[in-house]
């Protein structure tokens, strides 16, 4: 009887949390356009979605893609309209001044990939996010860019010591290089 007590009590705590648990709903979008998926990552977070995750790659049916992934919590109050900037470019210098330009006006890094677009070829994609319903916080961020791991080595061990923290890399070919590791630093600014 004891025995029967504790199981009952055991799944009925088990119902109970479930009850309770969170609940997500998912948006996937795909694209080989950087325009066309900031626009869509806009459209959903207008709708209470989040940035969850981004892969760039070849995707079954629609070749080439970036392909992000947004989250809702349907358990939770929809936390209203972030707004988001894909850049994308195979120079790294361009990819510097647009990243630094986004963390200028607030905007914070939330994660990068490479893929292959229609039209420039492969690019290094990179994720920036802000919420405009909390004061801005300046951003400074340092690419780093490099084929040679002991050269990356130094430029990290280097802007370790300026202060900035690593926030994501990428291997890619880049337009002039070849095969480079990309890193995104980044530290807060007053």
């Amino acid at each position: 009887m004891l025995r029967r007590s504790f199981i009952s009590s055991v799944v009925f705590a088990t119902l109970m949390v479930g009850a309770d648990a969170p609940k997500y709903d998912y948006r996937l979008l795909a694209t080989s356009r950087t325009s066309t998926m900031e626009k869509e990552m806009n459209e959903a977070a207008a709708a209470g979605y989040v940035f969850a995750g981004v892969m760039g790659g070849e995707t079954a049916m629609g070749g080439n893609e970036v392909v992000v992934v947004m989250i809702k919590n349907l358990s939770a109050e929809a936390p209203g309209g972030k707004k988001y900037k894909l850049l994308a470019t195979s120079k790294t210098s361009t990819m510097q001044k647009e990243t630094q330009q986004a963390g200028d006006e607030g905007f914070e890094y939330r994660g990068q990939t490479v893929f292959e677009s229609a039209l420039g070829g492969k690019e290094v994609a990179v994720i920036m996010e802000r919420d405009p319903g909390t004061p801005a916080v300046r951003r400074a961020f340092r690419l780093v860019a490099t084929s040679r791991t002991s050269t990356m080595q130094k430029e990290l061990r280097e802007a370790g010591e300026a202060g900035f923290r690593l926030l994501g890399l990428t291997v890619s070919k880049t337009a002039f290089r070849g095969s480079e590791i990309v890193c995104v630093l980044g530290k807060e600014v007053e």
